[in-house]
């Protein structure tokens, strides 16, 4: 590595300096755009407020915010009836219940849904409602509507600003195998499926994954969730070039892999700023979770996989064509991401994603970076493809991890 001068007026020239260049290109592409996402509304804040305060025979109902094994010892004491009634009571605090059982969560969901699409239905009605007012409540009515499906789990739900949830596709509790998408910017309740470019959102991205993990190989137990249960940026705006909305989901996204049932390994593929999330959170994941991978990301806010403190194999690739690599990885004032994890000095298992056509296209059913991301799910690692030939992605991994 090139030596410098380390002297305080040199450095601080120089980070002056690299904060100017992250500025302009933030403000050429758009990245200084700021917009706002709406907060939270009031029914989730009056739904914990009547859990707070509510009881089950003479019992007082558990923080929300207790620990996983808390809230599933506490579902176990009480049985399957009296679960069932405080899904009816509660769904939009039992179906968000890290620890609960995993089918009453589905069923408390479907609950909070039905709720929600009755409040949209009205909202439609309403002659105060703007022509735009009445589009969104439209969408999102559709959104309920679908999410409803009989065929769908739903893991996680909140109507409330942007909206939040999480899918899951496969027998979760079941599951040798789980894998966990972490989407980027732009996610929330109305972006999480597309009937075009259907891969590029959450939803499609886990049925292609599923549908690939499940052709590699037709004998294992996997499941995918598709986990859109954070707050994401809007756009590609100053909250993207920022690590505190990645810092709140980290949080959300360890409870959620503590919280998993049974003895499953986990496998995270985190694309955009879910990879700064991902990097945010590899720290504190359980042991369970053997793999983290990331696509097209402008950082883990960290200058070497190292640094994650993970026990967990890191992976990276980056289409040719993706736009991030044109973002400067740099760490300046809080701006930035820090280092390039396909840099290979960052210290991440290089992978190919042949066929992923920009930076939304790495899902795409017949690419290899989908092909690379199925054999991590099922740990069919000896079947994966380097970003080159003599790349030693696959080394140090034996045969019998991949069972």
């Amino acid at each position: 590595m090139t030596s410098f001068d380390s002297s305080p007026t040199l450095t601080v020239w120089r980070m002056t300096l690299a904060l100017a260049v992250v500025f302009v290109l933030l403000a050429t592409t758009g990245w200084t755009t700021i917009q706002h996402q709406r907060g939270p509304g009031e029914s989730r804040q009056a739904a914990l407020a009547s859990w707070l305060h509510g009881r089950i025979g003479d019992r007082t109902l558990p923080d929300p915010a207790a620990p996983a094994r808390t809230i599933a010892a506490f579902f176990d004491s009480i049985g399957p009836t009296q679960g069932a009634f405080l899904a009816e009571a509660h769904p939009l605090v039992v179906g968000n219940l890290d620890g609960a059982p995993v089918t009453l969560r589905y069923r408390a969901n479907r609950l909070a849904l039905a709720r929600a699409l009755d409040s949209e239905r009205d909202r439609v009605e309403d002659p105060r409602l703007s022509a735009d007012g009445r589009h969104e409540a439209l969408r999102r009515a559709h959104r309920f509507t679908s999410l409803m499906r009989q065929d769908r789990q739903i893991l996680a739900f909140d109507p409330t600003g942007g909206g939040r949830t999480a899918e899951v596709l496969g027998d979760l509790e079941q599951a040798q195998r789980v894998s966990v998408i972490v989407p980027g910017v732009d996610t929330n309740l109305l972006t999480f499926q597309k009937t075009t470019r259907r891969y590029t959102a959450p939803a499609g991205m886990a049925q292609a994954l599923y549908a690939a993990q499940r052709q590699a190989a037709p004998g294992s137990r996997t499941a995918v969730i598709a986990w859109a249960d954070y707050t994401a940026p809007v756009g590609v705006g100053i909250d993207a070039a920022m690590g505190r909305l990645a810092t709140a989901g980290a949080l959300r996204l360890v409870d959620m892999a503590d919280a998993l049932p049974g003895a499953s390994r986990v496998s995270l593929f985190c694309h955009s700023y879910g990879s700064v999330l991902c990097g945010v959170a590899a720290a504190r994941l359980p042991s369970r979770v053997t793999d983290v991978a990331v696509a097209g990301s402008p950082g883990m806010r960290v200058e070497r996989a190292a640094e994650l403190s993970t026990r967990a194999r890191v992976w990276a690739m980056r289409d040719a064509d993706d736009w991030i690599q044109d973002v400067p990885h740099l760490a300046v004032g809080g701006v930035g991401h820090g280092a390039d994890p396909v840099a290979p000095e960052f210290g991440a298992r290089l992978l190919s994603a042949a066929g992923a056509s920009g930076h939304t296209g790495y899902f795409e059913p017949g690419t290899e970076s989908l092909h690379n991301f199925a054999a991590i799910g099922v740990g069919a690692y000896q079947s994966l493809a380097c970003a080159s030939v003599d790349s030693a992605c696959r080394s140090g991994i034996s045969g019998a991890e991949g069972v």
